[in-house]
């Protein structure tokens, strides 16, 4: 396991790059993100460790990152201040342009993964979605409907032009951009919901992660009542994501200091749970240039690298 250490600075999200295998984004925030300011880390995965390519410093908390799909040097982070963040790892300057029309937290950016579409979308605690292009610099559309905060707001990676958004008000809903509208509201969870991602093997799979200490894998076509329900976190789940490499298998991290690796197939889907974190696990994803390795981030100021051995042991899916 390589661990690099970030003093000072609480881990929110992280993401690999998707042009460079050993690339990783990290979003921090200083003091629990409560007050004080934020910083991105961009870093290096290497043979022995984990190095610092560089560092962008915000004024106000970072609690997420995406980067570009069509530019390897570029990210887009959101921040405490209602703003998102365009940054360039050749630019050390500071940001290329700031995008700012939410009135409150940006708690979700996520670059569209879709092809011939450049797209970005935000959650916000405003309780609003909102479409960007971020090559013209402007938001096409604010998408309303949720009554709660809006922790998580994920693309398709099937059909262009559709996002999936998770909220405080307990509901995962579906959105068409295009129509600028809401095709399906799910009542997911009765408590609230931090976390959903799409299964990367069929466009109607999606998982949800909630305060309820619960993981429920939903199939589109019919929402009456969940594929799975996965339980053994102990605490609220903060982040969920889909393996890249196998069709059942998912990854949560937990207010309860745990990642866990689950295959929703199996009649005891829990497959590993690691404990190496000290504090809350805020960000997590897949490497989907190295076969079952895993990055995350805490509270406790670090992030890791490593291959969860049980993960290896999956068989993969076919694409």
């Amino acid at each position: 396991m390589k661990t690099f250490r970030c003093p000072g600075r609480h881990g929110y999200a992280v993401e690999v790059s998707p042009f460079q295998p050993s690339r990783i984004a990290c979003a921090t925030s200083q003091y629990y993100g409560i007050a004080g300011c934020g910083t991105l880390h961009v870093l290096e995965q290497r043979e022995a460790d984990i190095g610092l390519v560089r560092s962008f410093d915000w004024n106000d908390g970072l609690f997420d990152v995406t980067w570009s799909e069509n530019n390897e040097h570029v990210l887009v982070t959101g921040a405490g201040d209602g703003s998102l963040q365009l940054w360039d790892t050749e630019n050390p300057q500071g940001p290329l342009q700031v995008l700012k029309q939410h009135t409150r937290e940006v708690y979700s950016v996520d670059w569209s993964q879709t092809r011939g579409e450049t797209l970005l979308v935000s959650g916000s605690w405003d309780h609003t979605a909102k479409v960007w292009d971020p090559e013209r610099l402007q938001c096409l559309c604010t998408l309303r409907g949720h009554e709660g905060v809006i922790y998580s707001t994920i693309w398709s990676p099937h059909i262009p032009g559709c996002f999936a958004s998770a909220s405080g008000d307990g509901t995962l809903r579906v959105w068409d951009t295009k129509a600028a509208a809401c095709r399906l509201a799910i009542p997911a969870h009765k408590g609230e919901i931090l976390s959903c991602d799409w299964c990367k093997y069929d466009q109607n799979v999606l998982v949800t992660g909630s305060v309820d200490c619960s993981l429920c894998v939903w199939d589109l076509r019919n929402v009456r009542q969940p594929v799975a329900k996965l339980l053994g976190h102990s605490y609220a789940i903060r982040r969920v994501k889909f393996s890249p490499f196998h069709h059942t298998v998912l990854a949560s991290c937990s207010y309860d200091f745990t990642v866990r690796f689950w295959d929703f197939s199996k009649s005891e889907p829990l497959l590993e749970t690691l404990e190496h974190h000290s504090e809350f696990v805020c960000g997590l994803d897949f490497n989907f240039h190295i076969p079952n390795q895993v990055v995350d981030c805490s509270w406790d100021e670090t992030v890791k690298i490593y291959s969860p051995p049980r993960l290896a042991a999956a068989q993969p899916s076919e694409s």
